[in-house]
Formats: C-alpha cells, structure tokens, sequence
C-alpha cells in the first residue's frame, strides 16, 4: 500500500468534524427520508383504495383491496428496493459510489409523481400501472442503501463513523412521520370541503370522488424532498477512500480532499509511478480476492452470513408491523369500526395513530442510536435491541385477548411503541451500519447491497406473509377474499420467535466501533503472497 494512500486514511480517520459530512448527511439523509416516506405512505391509503375502487353494493363492510392486490400494492416496491440494492450495489463497486448517485434519486422523483399520476378505465389498470411505477420507485430507492452507508463510511473518522451513518439513516423516522402528517393534512382538507356520511349510513356516499385525488397527493408529495438535495447530490466528488484502493488516483485524492474536507495531501510524483507498480503486482496477491472467492469466504465468510441473516429475520418483524398497524390498530379498537367512518376520515384516524407510534417509539429509537453507537458500539445495541423486541412482542401477543378489551388500549400502544423503539435503538439501525464498515472497499458497496437485500426479502416475506398469516381463524371474520389464517396474537408470536433468532446470529457480526475501515478489512495488511511473484 503506497504511503499516499496510508496519509489519506490516517488523515480521514483523525479528522475533525466539518461542514462538508453535515451536509453529506443531509444530502444522503434526505434520500431516506423520501425512502421511508414513499415506503411506508403506501400503507396509509390502501384502505383508502380498497373503498374507492373496490366497493360491493349491498356488502356490510366497506370495500377492500383483494388479496393479490393488496399483496401487490403493499410489496412491490420492496420487490423493485431488492432489485435495486443488489444492481446500484454492485454497480457503485464497479462505477463509483458518486457515478450512480444522481441516478438511484432521479428514479424516485419521477416514479414519485408517477405513482400519483397512475390512471385507468377499471380499478384492475390503476392498480397495475400504481404497481408498475411503485417497482421502479423501489429500484431507486433499493440503490440509496448501499450507496448512502458507503459514501457516509468513507468520509468519516473513526470517532464519529457510527453516529454519522446512523444519523442518515434516522431519517427515515422523519420521513414516516412527513409521510403520516401529509395523510393527515391533505385528508383533513377534503374532509373538510367534501363531508361524507359513515358507510353505516350511506355506503356509496360515505366515498366521495374527490378521494381519487387524496391518495394521488399523497403519494406524488414524495419527489418534493427529493428533488429539493438532486443537485447538492450529483455534485458530491467521490469518496477518496474508492479513489484511492479502487480507482488508485492519488492525486485526484489530495484535490478532493483538499477540497471537501480541508485535509491537505502532498502528492509526491515519484510515489505516483511507485504506486502504479505496486498496483499491478498487487493485483496478483491474495488482496485483491474477489466476492466468490475463497479467501473471501475464509476473511469475511461469517461475516457476510452475520449481516445478511440479522437484516433478513430484523425486516420480517419490521416490515410486518408497520405495514400492518392499521390492521393491528383496528383489531384492538383504537381505531373505530370501518363502517362507522367515511373513507377519508377512516385514512386520517390510520394516519394519525402511525404518526403517534412515530413520534413516540420510532424517531427516538433512532437518535438514541446515533448518540450511542459510538460509545456503547454496534454489538451490544443490537443484540439489546433483538432482546427488547422479544420481551415486548411476547408481551404483547401472550394477554393479547387482554388488550383487545375496552381500556387497555393505552396500556397495549406504549408496548407497541416500545417495540419500535428498540427496533430502531437496535437492530434496525445497525444492520445498516455495519456492513458499510467491515467490508473491502473494492467490495464494500456489494456486500451491503446483498445485506439490504437480504434485508428486504425478509421484509417480503413479512409483508405478504402476514398479510394472510394476521387473518382470523373464524372464516366469518376474515376480509374479503382473503383464507382463514393463524390470527394476529399467533402472528405476533411467530415475530417474537423471529427476534429470538436474530439475536443469536448476532453472534457473527464482529464489533466495528473506534476501528478504521482498513483495520476493519485487512486491505491495507502488506501481502505477502506478493513476495513469491
């Protein structure tokens, strides 16, 4: 390793705080803010399309989204964020981390204001064109992962690493609570100038047809954030961490740094042509292992499995209950029968109960984990996280039939919350964090790409799993369309267990916190299978 590059990645990790990583947070921090919002907003208003497009005159209930429909509409977008983890991962590793940057944003401006603009003659092509664009939206936002936690990992020092990239990841919490806010607004409004009797009373009427516009808004309002940072985004210089171990450009090191974080960096010409020479027997030795290597399964074999299982079983449960609140909700009573509002009203009581457990557990979780992770370090939050989880699901699912009766609601919303909280100050966060730091740069952004995606097939089989899994035993009491299942108390058993699996394989995913990237990887160890070339 050429002593140019040692210089880089001293000066990187002792660093000081400055302007230029608060605005890389921002920057990359708004991109999950949309993430989260354009995610989780889907939930708030399929009740919303089901009463819209789906309505059964004479039914007792109001209509809802059939089951491959709503399977569809609530986990496409993850079936395209998987795709695109795996595809903008892969590529940062090939490209550059700021080569695709602009790109993974672009996508979700436009397949935003798609999504809201999707029309039809027949509710089956609004459904399938919202589906079309809700995938693509989903590449966008699949990319942002692997590219956000890699260029946050590479600028920062190793003091602060943790809280930086964990800090562009709570965003998140701001984005589902935007997302429920703008749910409230909006419906608010209509509601407002379009009053509507409840479906007890009037049925077709309890639906007005200015809702078409309600759900569009809502949906569309989601490229605003986005395009507000695109230029900031496309401008950022690439990491000099990718410049230096895979693009090896060292004096286009020194100008970046020089110019983003006020390090100077001597370039010594002569160091220059010593650099490439020891590049190309480098390129020989065992350090440049690829990912289907042995020596990469020998180094980071365990690794890889610790990051990808921990976010696979953390996204089942995850992804499960925030999908589902409002059914959860719904089946305690905290929020009034379907058939005892308007469609506009039931979307804002829904919104207004996920932006409360919002506010209470999620947001805080999040920053609890930015200020701690550097002290406390990675491990331990999440194997506390994956512990809590457990002991309130459990605490949640074993009385459940306790908190479905009238006046304990308040008693099963600060359990519920709790859950969140220690999702978020826990395995949530982390798993995002670590695999930004543990692995080779020339594969960092690969490996966290298959760890997202990881992440987000567990989130599928969340979503639709518990989807049928939450339906009720009773035949009679299951929606429409939709086969008898398990009932959520078991469900939410099921998740418990989940949790429990997660904090065993904890157990693989090493500790990161005070420790450079390159001591993290090995990548800057002499190799000494170059000595024998």
């Amino acid at each position: 390793m050429a002593k140019e590059d040692l210089h880089v990645f001293s000066a990187l990790d002792t660093a000081k705080t400055q302007w230029y990583q608060i605005t890389a947070i921002v920057v990359a921090g708004m991109g999950f803010f949309t993430d989260a919002y354009d995610l989780f907003c889907i939930s708030l208003v399929t009740k919303l399309l089901g009463r819209i497009y789906y309505h059964v005159d004479g039914s007792p209930k109001p209509g809802t989204l059939p089951p491959n429909v709503s399977a569809a509409v609530n986990g496409v977008a993850l079936c395209g964020t998987l795709v695109g983890q795996l595809f903008f991962g892969w590529l940062g590793d090939k490209l550059g981390r700021k080569s695709v940057y602009g790109v993974t944003l672009l996508l979700m401006i436009l397949c935003s204001i798609a999504s809201g603009l999707s029309f039809g003659s027949k509710p089956s092509t609004v459904m399938a064109t919202l589906c079309f664009f809700r995938f693509w939206l989903g590449v966008g936002i699949g990319g942002d992962y692997p590219l956000s936690a890699t260029i946050m990992s590479e600028y920062s020092n190793k003091k602060t690493r943790g809280a930086f990239i964990a800090a562009v990841f709570a965003m998140q919490g701001f984005g589902i609570i935007a997302g429920g806010t703008m749910a409230i607004l909006v419906s608010s409004i209509f509601n407002h100038y379009y009053p509507a009797p409840p479906y007890s009373k009037d049925p077709i009427g309890s639906t007005v047809p200015q809702a078409d516009y309600v759900w569009r808004i809502i949906l569309m309002f989601g490229a605003v954030p986005a395009a507000l940072t695109f230029y900031s985004r496309v401008k950022m210089p690439e990491t000099p961490r990718y410049t230096a171990l895979v693009a090896k450009n060292a004096a286009k090191v020194a100008k970046d740094m020089s110019k983003v974080l006020e390090v100077e960096v001597e370039v010594d010409q002569n160091e220059i042509e010593a650099e490439k020479a020891e590049t190309i027997m480098m390129e020989k030795g065992s350090n440049n292992f690829g990912l289907f290597s042995k020596e990469f399964l020998k180094r980071h074999g365990l690794h890889l499995l610790g990051t990808t299982s921990t976010w696979f079983l953390l996204d089942i449960a995850y992804y499960s209950q925030n999908l589902f609140q409002k059914d959860i909700f719904s089946s305690v009573g905290w929020i009034p029968p379907a058939t005892a509002m308007n469609g506009i009203q039931e979307l804002f009581k829904i919104a207004r109960a996920q932006t409360l457990i919002a506010l209470c557990g999620t947001v805080p979780g999040y920053w609890f984990t930015v200020y701690f992770i550097d002290k406390i370090g990675r491990f331990y939050i999440q194997l506390m996280g994956f512990f809590f989880m457990t002991v309130f699901m459990f605490a949640i699912a074993i009385p459940y039939h306790y908190w479905t009766l009238k006046g304990h609601q308040v008693g099963f919303v600060i359990l519920y919350a709790l859950t969140f909280f220690f999702a978020n100050f826990g395995p949530n966060s982390t798993t995002f964090v670590v695999p930004a730091e543990i692995f080779p740069a020339r594969l960092r952004s690969t490996c966290h790409g298959l760890s997202s995606a990881s992440g987000k097939a567990g989130a599928i089989v969340g979503a639709f799993g518990f989807l049928y899994a939450a339906q009720s035993r009773d035949k009679s009491k299951t929606d429409a369309g939709y086969p008898p299942g398990i009932g959520v108390r078991n469900s939410l058993l099921v998740l418990a267990v989940v949790n429990v699996l997660g904090f065993g394989l904890t157990f693989l995913v090493p500790e990161s916190k005070g420790k450079s990237l390159e001591e993290m990887s090995k990548e800057t160890e002499e190799d000494n299978s170059t000595e024998s070339v």
